[in-house]
């Protein structure tokens, strides 16, 4: 490993420990030229997952997009980040575990509509307006008919 102060390649790890639970290794080197010390990580190379978009298109895999939706969706309703997180990462866990390579945006859209369900009516609505594309308050109707209640006041 190139030291970054020095440039030197010969460099000995002091202390190696479990990191991002588990998904990579944090090792702490010092250079045996310099002394200084500097911190590297280890992450098992993953293939790159694809989404393919409806109009064909093809994209990597962005979870930082999914969250901003999913944050943009439950605006203001005070659903901690770490909830987004979560099922963020168990939908790309699944699809990875999935052994396919390419996955249609649909499916996720789908998979990301169906877990927000469980988290919040409203946001799920709001994520639902834009995956749908509604264009009218009739799509809005349809879409609180189908949850639980019909979407009347309880």
């Amino acid at each position: 490993m190139r030291c970054p102060f020095c440039g030197c390649l010969e460099s000995r790890v002091i202390d190696s420990r479990s990191a991002d639970e588990g998904s990579s290794i944090r090792r702490r080197r010092e250079c045996e030229d310099c002394e200084r010390r500097f911190t590297t990580y280890e992450k098992m190379e993953e293939t790159p997952l694809i989404v393919v978009k409806r109009d064909g298109s093809r994209q990597l895999f962005d979870r930082t997009k999914i969250i901003n939706g999913l944050i943009y969706a439950g605006g203001k309703r005070k659903i901690p980040l770490g909830i987004f997180d979560r099922l963020v990462d168990e939908l790309e866990r699944e699809l990875r575990s999935s052994s396919r390579h390419e996955v249609p945006s649909d499916e996720i859209g789908r998979r990301v509509l169906a877990s927000l369900r469980e988290i919040d009516e409203v946001a799920y609505v709001r994520f639902a307006s834009v995956y749908h594309q509604f264009e009218c308050i009739d799509d809005f109707r349809k879409a609180l008919a189908k949850m639980p209640g019909g979407g009347e006041p309880g």
